[in-house]
């Protein structure tokens, strides 16, 4: 039975918008793009939702968001679209080239359709969200709302590479993965076949990982292959990158704790709320890249992490495409899910107030007991502190790198038991005497860390957790970073300043925080051969042994910052 005030929804049709041919004679022919649209049953007209991606439309992203139909029974005609070379479309797939043209066309088309009532809205996640910002690049008039969900805005930094680290897992896995579905379109069956096996289990024991052969012989043309060759945010990234410095669109940006593109969220909503005059909502839950449920990796977040955002995104777009503004909806611009209290909490702008310190110390054993390094307050800190720095050492041996294990690049991803990994030797662990009070951390954790290494380039992995009072040791936020060895200038320890995957926790009284710091976080990040070289420019028998000194006290005070949030 039709819930009341709902429509009805027909059988989806096919229909297909044809590109003009390029200007020049030479450059081919029209260019279609295939979209399946979906009708509410009803008289009048309707706004249009859009979505448009690279993974077969009948898909639609269902593995976070409800079917279309669902969207189309209040009142939207609803359209999917096979971008450019992808399901049925034709053309060529030039990862992120057509999507701002394409994006335009497909928007004022859809203003066209029959029953429209000329205003489109667009949603979807990952590329579908990215497809947004390339269409809103080209500010098409029947655009008035989108709703972008876990992008990475800036390519270079929000995708392809983490503070000069390489997320070799994601990545690869996405370029083997569209490289399969090229193969399929070809209908090559030996190069789908292998590519479909080396996405499901990826080549990791390859010469060089990063290039494996299954890539270089089935997939020579792959983004993945531009992308190792660029390892710095030169013109060839500045291209890719939408350019969103004229619009002011309403946008509903959507994240996850421990999904990895969120610092690529946290840009483009802070650019949108600088610039621009235009209604801007932030909500982040608990989720990976997917599902958006309650269970994400080791841990139950309870019925609150259950996905709100269909419902929210209908509510958004009745705002904005239909004038129906809701009294229901939310009171702050910014909701944020909080880990450990397990609740969505209003904030009127993203935290911006100071962080405290809180700095490491041990007598030189933090990688070898736990109960050695210690994590501590100023006051604490200034107390205990012997007068002489100490040092901490990590010998990090590439035939046995330190494994990853969730955070929001590891797949899967989310919150897990890190403790075996905590115990191995080469991590050090600093850690907080049991909380007399609860803790509360809303925003960016920055890592101030002094070390110097014998290699001319090394990775810092630094993960954040909470102690539970039974020993779990659950992951809260991480972050890594490449560091080229400035020693020969400046012989000493260098300091290193990372910031962390934003997160927003609470953590229980008895409860204590611990920060791990390891130079290896495989295959999560791309192992750091040691020689300066960059991932796929080095195979691995040429990886070196490297000791890196982590070093701390007055005069080297490492230290990391925390967002604590008063209660």
């Amino acid at each position: 039975m039709l819930t009341p005030g709902l429509y009805a929804v027909a059988p989806p049709q096919t229909l297909t918008l044809v590109l003009p041919p390029p200007a020049s004679p030479s450059a081919g022919e029209a260019i279609h793009l295939d979209a399946d649209v979906y009708y509410p049953t009803g008289e009048g007209s309707f706004p249009v939702l859009l979505m448009r991606q690279p993974y077969g439309r009948a898909i639609a992203s269902t593995v976070v968001y409800a079917h279309p139909s669902w969207y189309a029974s209040h009142g939207y005609i609803v359209v999917i679209q096979d971008v450019r070379g992808r399901g049925t479309s034709g053309g060529e797939f030039d990862l992120f080239r057509h999507e701002a043209d394409d994006g335009y066309a497909t928007v004022q088309w859809a203003a066209n359709l029959p029953q429209s009532n000329g205003k489109v809205g667009m949603y979807g996640f990952s590329y579908q969200g990215m497809t947004q910002l390339y269409a809103a690049a080209k500010q098409p008039s029947a655009l008035r709302a989108i709703a972008p969900a876990m992008v990475g805005y800036d390519l270079y930094a929000d995708w392809a590479y983490e503070n000069g680290a390489l997320p070799l897992q994601i990545g690869l896995g996405w370029a083997l993965q569209l490289a399969a579905e090229t193969a399929r379109l070809n209908q090559d069956a030996v190069a789908y076949q292998a590519l479909r096996q080396a996405a499901h289990a990826l080549p990791l024991g390859d010469a060089d990982p990063a290039r494996p052969r299954v890539l270089q012989t089935y997939a020579p043309g792959s983004f993945f292959h531009q992308w190792l060759d660029r390892p710095q945010p030169d013109r060839y990234w500045q291209a890719l990158r939408p350019d969103l410095a004229e619009v002011n669109l309403p946008m509903l940006h959507i994240g996850g704790w421990y999904d990895p593109y969120l610092r690529g969220n946290l840009r483009l909503y802070q650019q949108m709320v600088s610039q621009g005059s235009t209604p801007q909502e932030l909500w982040i839950g608990p989720w990976g890249h997917l599902p958006w449920s309650r269970r994400v990796g080791a841990v139950d977040f309870g019925p609150e992490a259950d996905s709100p955002i269909d419902r929210l995104q209908i509510r958004w777009f009745d705002q904005f495409l239909k004038d129906s503004f809701s009294e229901t909806g939310a009171k702050s611009p910014i909701q944020l899910f909080v880990m450990g209290v397990n609740q969505w909490q209003g904030r009127d702008r993203w935290p911006t107030h100071p962080c405290q310190s809180f700095y490491l110390s041990s007598s030189g054993l933090a990688g070898m007991r736990s109960d050695d390094g210690v994590l501590s307050p100023p006051l604490f800190q200034l107390q205990k502190q012997p007068a002489s720095p100490t040092e901490d050492v990590i010998v990090h041996d590439p035939w046995r790198p330190v494994p990853s294990l969730g955070g929001h690049c590891g797949l899967p991803s989310g919150p897990f038991d890190r403790g075996a990994i905590d115990s191995r030797s080469d991590v050090l662990t600093y850690t907080t005497a049991p909380l007399t009070e609860g803790l509360t951390l809303v925003g960016t954790a920055i890592a101030v860390l002094y070390c110097q290494a014998d290699a001319p380039s090394f990775d810092l992995s630094v993960v954040l957790s909470e102690v539970h009072s039974d020993g779990r040791v659950i992951n809260l936020t991480q972050g890594q970073c490449r560091v080229d060895n400035a020693e020969a200038a400046n012989p000493g320890p260098q300091k290193v300043t990372l910031p962390l995957q934003p997160t927003a926790c609470t953590l229980a009284p008895g409860h204590r925080l611990r920060l791990s710091v390891a130079a290896s976080c495989f295959p999560a990040y791309a192992v750091n051969s040691g020689t300066g070289a960059r991932p796929g420019n080095c195979a691995q028998i040429d990886h070196q042994i490297v000791t890196v000194t982590l070093a701390h006290g007055p005069v080297y005070p490492s230290c990391v910052k925390l967002p604590l949030e008063a209660e």
